[in-house]
């Protein structure tokens, strides 16, 4: 299918930063994903006379990342510049913007990037078919603004709790809906008729052509939502990040991470980075980005806390040396059994919302140590099968997670006729010809064919279960054969 790689891309860019009585940490991730399609913006001190504010973005980009890449670099110019936003005032002038003109500039400027984007030759003429979400803060010294346009998702983290969340924008949310509908459009499993899992999103202009219909009327709607809300002393941080890091982890699961590393070091790079390992050992499958916003109210470094995270580590290196040990004698085990006997463990201290996934890095440290000639590092989602086989199930390992309808039917014939075909003693690598020649089975061979086709049917009917969590986390896009 094209969507995956064969294991993660683990390498992250970095950066952070400082001013304005804030301090800023980021991190991003390839992961499993072909190709890195998110982006970001953060710049302390907007240029000509907001100095005193701060702007930062995270963009989700999906069929390519020229539409994330570009709004990355361009949105807060074309948020700043129209004249909503200044209102009477020119750029550079010292007086403020109100509230209500930044909340319609906001909308102005995310308005205008889309249709400028539209008269771009590869996006015109169909060569390029990317979107991409926006989730953004604009923070002033009194306010911060909420911006969201599509799936990715904002937490403001205040006196010790979850104080605010943007809301995703889903083909299956009641407003959205209707306003597809509308349209002329449709929503089915959970998408803009059946291919797009977002409502909302800059670019998409497949879904943005209908006539009579303005911008904000369309399949996809390029409008985002503007939350302002006034600042308070006991602002801890805020938290912006794309759904490959909400897809394995709550709002509140992630905000009990967040403050319980913060209370271990305040590198908020490496804070970010510990995020975005833990979620993909958690079982993200996408990429995965996090900006991070700590106020001056922001956990801080505890002596207990750092002792108490460094006795976590100690035991789990002492649990990783006794597994090995006393598995030697009968080989090697991968790291996946390793994980699973300590995941059965009653282990006390482990990271509030990030668990075992956590400390993965740390067992995997100690692994890696006691077995450096290992051939694979045991990952629980790679799959042990090899040759055709693996391949099939591993690919239907991914419809499950993505339940990808449109290609859900084939890789599950695909699967059924292989299995027929090993009933048979044919070679897999023909499966579809060994299936074709059931007919001629002798009777023995016949009602062992029956129970295999018996099973994977049965696969099937789990597959297809609509209350499986998995439903929750649809790629962006179905991708094209």
């Amino acid at each position: 299918m094209g969507a995956f790689l064969d294991k993660p891309k683990t390498e992250k860019h970095n950066a952070h930063g400082a001013g304005n009585g804030l301090r800023y940490g980021l991190s991003s991730m390839q992961g499993w994903r072909v190709e890195m399609e998110d982006a970001h913006t953060a710049v302390v001190g907007i240029p000509h006379g907001l100095e005193d504010w701060s702007f930062f973005a995270v963009y989700d980009g999906h069929a390519g990342s020229r539409v994330a890449n570009y709004c990355s670099n361009h949105l807060l110019e074309h948020i700043t510049n129209n004249e909503d936003f200044r209102g009477t005032e020119q750029p550079g002038s010292a007086l403020e913007p109100s509230v209500e003109n930044v909340k319609s500039g906001i909308r102005t400027g995310f308005l205008k990037i889309d249709e400028y984007m539209r008269n771009f030759s590869d996006l015109r003429n169909g060569m390029d078919r990317s979107g991409s979400t926006a989730v953004g803060v604009m923070i002033s010294p009194e306010h911060i603004y909420f911006i969201n346009c599509g799936d990715s998702r904002a937490v403001l983290y205040r006196n010790g709790q979850v104080c605010f969340s943007t809301q995703d924008h889903k083909p299956c949310n009641p407003r959205e809906k209707e306003r597809i509908q509308n349209a002329g459009g449709s929503v089915m499993i959970r998408r803009v008729n059946g291919s797009l899992a977002v409502s909302r999103a800059l670019g998409d202009y497949d879904y943005k052509c209908v006539d009579g219909k303005g911008p904000t009327e369309q399949l996809v709607s390029p409008e985002p939502e503007v939350y302002e809300i006034v600042r308070a002393e006991e602002d801890e941080f805020i938290v912006l990040a794309c759904d490959g890091i909400w897809d394995v982890m709550s709002n509140e699961e992630l905000c009990e991470f967040v403050k319980s590393r913060l209370e271990v070091s305040d590198d908020l790079e490496k804070v970010c980075n510990w995020v975005v390992d833990t979620c993909l050992h958690k079982g993200s499958r996408d990429n995965m980005s996090i900006v991070l916003v700590c106020f001056s109210n922001a956990p801080k470094v505890s002596d207990e806390a750092v002792k108490r995270d460094a006795e976590l580590d100690k035991h789990l290196e002492s649990r990783v040396e006794e597994i090995m040990e006393k598995s030697g004698e009968e080989g090697m085990p991968d790291l996946a059994h390793v994980m699973r006997i300590l995941s059965a463990e009653n282990i006390p201290n482990l990271p509030p919302g990030g668990g075992l996934a956590g400390k993965r890095n740390i067992i995997e440290a100690v692994y890696n140590r006691l077995n450096p000639h290992r051939e694979n590092d045991g990952e629980p989602s790679e799959a042990a099968e090899s040759g055709t086989q693996g391949k099939l199930v591993e690919a239907l390992r991914q419809v499950r997670i993505t339940h990808r309808g449109t290609y859900r039917h084939l890789l599950e014939d695909m699967l059924i006729s292989y299995r027929l075909a090993k009933m048979q003693g044919e070679d897999g690598s023909n499966a579809e010809s060994a299936a074709a020649s059931t007919s001629d089975s002798s009777e023995g061979s016949s009602d062992q064919v029956t129970d295999s086709k018996a099973e994977c049917i049965h696969q099937q009917a789990e597959m297809q279960n609509p209350n499986e969590d998995a439903e929750m986390r649809d790629e962006h896009y179905d991708e094209k054969m």
